[in-house]
């Protein structure tokens, strides 16, 4: 992600109309396969076809659209971009950088909890999608009803396998595919709408009015479905990175919206004149020589939102590890040019179990859409209350126009939010609760981080008196040829590699080199303000290295540019040894921070996490780890 990001601002000006369809081919396959089953479920929810239903419910969705997506997101939220990032936990980060410093704790929280409500999304995303498109095949013979979890679970799993060769070549072709797919949307919508002209009358908001006015608590369980159509919203923001405002906003206004307006309003005309079609409202409306390609149609979008969504899932995951909020996970790149294609293993096989456990406790996109709406709408939630923050204290905007701006959004979305509860019971408590598991991973890995580097700064010495106080004595230790790098240290504090390595085999380096890394509020950090380097004497040297929540450490990078800074030493890879704590976390119950059982926790993740070697990209033979324990 980080360097489609950069290679996206370095030529948005030279390449719009690619980026403009790769935005359409990865942005907005999960918003855009909502008709599939949006209009039927809020249609069901409000007990039946009636005209004040039918045109209630289309208007309702037709403005939800353009309150929440197009005047929230993109023309609002997009303008809070993180040098070019957005997600909620880039927006997190922005928004904790210019917070008073009482409240970071608690936007932080907020973030944490918004990431995860992301991955609650993540998993049902593939599963309702793709089994949506598949039930399509009902239509061309009732007698294959019986093959639609089947045929699902084979797709997925060959999506899922697929992961690890990467999205590059699978890429080029989705932009094509989603403007076939939405082109087919408008084209679908307006063969009926021909037909019954009068539901255009619902583009006036005095039919979702009236529908609320007639059946408020009617209305209200509706929003709960209506809902469906916005849940591709926050990925309008995420990808932001990947291809810029620009082009995000050109392709919503001038292909997306407008396809998936005509293609609600056309359902809308359809059902009212063939209420049979409510079943399958989307299906039903292309002609029957058109069944058997819309089915196919529909399932490769399916798997184009699909991948969108797992995508953004590995890309989150770098940024939590990043920022702290996750053990280190191993992640491989899968191209060689762009390092923002990840693949995250452990992720992959962890979505791809809950979206099986989906499909198979679900068994249907009916079942699947109670489970489908708290997760996403508590992210735009908690997103709206990030910007306050920033309008407030970054772009200093007056508190009467803050107000007039967040407070109907918020209102918006807690609306949303308190609709969707009360589908908890029938579905919506999955989600729930793989956010909830997945916030109490990542506050407690936090929680547990800050308590072993105030334990660290409480039992190891600072490092400049430490290095003095072996150097400038009598008996200072003899020193070997070679240079000892000691990454992962607390700044200003001696790593306890370094004093294990003393302890046991009680000599130094001739040069040593201790590297503490921190992780700023910003995506990238150019190269000239990576490293900083203090020359302690005797050859030892404290680097603080900078990193961006979108980079992954690579140590011998760093080395080569702190060399610049350091005219008496070369970088020789033969001539460096690595050395790196693998220290034991041990769970004691004497945390004042901590209940035993995150304690616990946290020691099993610290456990579990991948190897520092392979994480901060040192060469495997010229590693030493020094073992140790840490109780907490």
């Amino acid at each position: 992600m980080s360097s489609t990001a950069l290679s996206a601002a370095s030529s948005a000006k030279k390449a719009a109309p690619g980026l403009v369809l790769g935005a359409i081919g990865v942005v907005f396959g999960d918003i855009g396969t909502s008709p599939l089953y949006t209009l039927r479920e809020c249609l069901k929810a409000a007990g039946g076809i009636t005209q004040t239903n039918v045109f209630g419910i289309v208007s309702l969705i037709l403005w939800s659209i353009i309150i929440v997506v197009t005047l929230k997101y993109v023309s609002f939220v997009m303008r809070a971009d993180n040098e070019g990032e957005g997600g909620i936990l880039a927006l997190t980060a922005l928004a904790s950088g210019v917070a008073p410093v009482r409240l970071r704790g608690v936007l932080l929280t907020l973030g944490v909890f918004g990431a995860a409500m992301f991955y609650g999304d993540s998993m049902i995303t593939p599963a309702i999608s793709v089994i949506s498109a598949v039930e399509g095949v009902t239509l061309v013979d009732p007698h294959l009803t019986e093959w639609i979890v089947p045929i699902s679970l084979v797709i997925l799993t060959g999506l899922f396998k697929l992961q690890k060769r990467g999205t590059g070549a699978v890429g080029t072709v989705f932009g094509p595919v989603m403007i076939v797919w939405f082109v087919t949307l408008a084209a679908l919508g307006v063969s009926h709408i021909v037909t019954h002209t009068a539901i255009v009358q619902a583009v006036s908001p005095l039919y979702a009015v009236k529908f609320v006015a007639q059946a408020p608590a009617t209305a209200f369980v509706v929003l709960g479905s209506v809902f469906l159509a916005l849940t591709g919203g926050e990925a309008l923001y995420a990808d932001m990175g990947h291809f810029g405002k620009k082009p995000i906003r050109l392709a919503w206004l001038l292909l997306v919206l407008p396809s998936l307006v005509l293609n609600y309003f056309g359902q809308a005309a359809l059902v009212l004149e063939k209420p049979s079609a409510i079943a399958q409202p989307f299906f039903q409306s292309a002609p029957d020589w058109a069944l058997v390609p819309l089915v196919l149609l529909a399932t490769a979008a399916t798997i184009i939102a699909s991948q969108a969504v797992i995508s953004g899932a590995f890309s989150m995951t770098k940024q939590a590890v990043q920022l702290g909020f996750l053990p280190r996970i191993p992640v491989v790149h899968t191209s060689t040019h762009e390092i923002g294609q990840v693949y995250v293993p452990f992720i992959n096989v962890t979505l791809y179990a809950a979206v099986v456990f989906l499909v198979v406790f679900f068994k249907s996109s009916d079942n699947l859409a109670a489970a489908y709406g708290i997760a996403v709408a508590s992210t735009m939630l908690l997103t709206t209350l990030l910007m306050y923050f920033i309008t407030h204290c970054l772009w200093r905007w007056k508190p009467l126009a803050t107000a007039a701006v967040i407070l109907p959004l918020a209102l918006v979305d807690a609306v949303f939010v308190s609709s969707n509860v009360s589908k908890v019971l029938e579905g919506g408590w999955f989600p729930l609760l793989a956010g909830g598991v997945l916030f109490t991973v990542m506050t407690t890995w936090h929680k547990g981080r800050e308590t072993i580097v105030d334990k660290m700064k409480t039992d190891n010495m600072p490092l400049v008196a430490l290095i003095h106080s072996l150097c400038d004595g009598a008996h200072s230790p003899p020193r070997v040829n070679g240079t000892a790098v000691f990454p992962g240290g607390v700044v200003d504090m001696a790593p306890s590699a370094f004093l294990h390595n003393l302890k046991h085999n009680g000599v130094m380096h001739q040069t040593n080199i201790f590297l503490a890394g921190t992780t700023d509020n910003v995506p990238h950090v150019p190269d000239e303000r990576k490293a900083t380097v203090v020359d302690l004497g005797h050859e030892c040297y404290a680097v603080t290295v900078h990193y961006g929540f979108m980079e992954i450490p690579n140590v011998p990078f760093i080395l080569e540019l702190a060399q610049k800074q350091m005219p008496n030493w070369k970088y020789e890879p033969a001539d460096t040894s690595f050395f790196l704590a693998r220290d034991t976390v041990m769970a004691t119950g004497e945390s004042k921070t901590m209940p035993l059982w995150r304690e616990k926790l946290f020691a099993f993740l610290a456990r579990n996490a991948a190897q520092a070697a392979e994480y901060y990209s040192l060469p495997a033979n010229r590693v030493v780890e020094m073992g140790g324990q840490i109780n907490i």
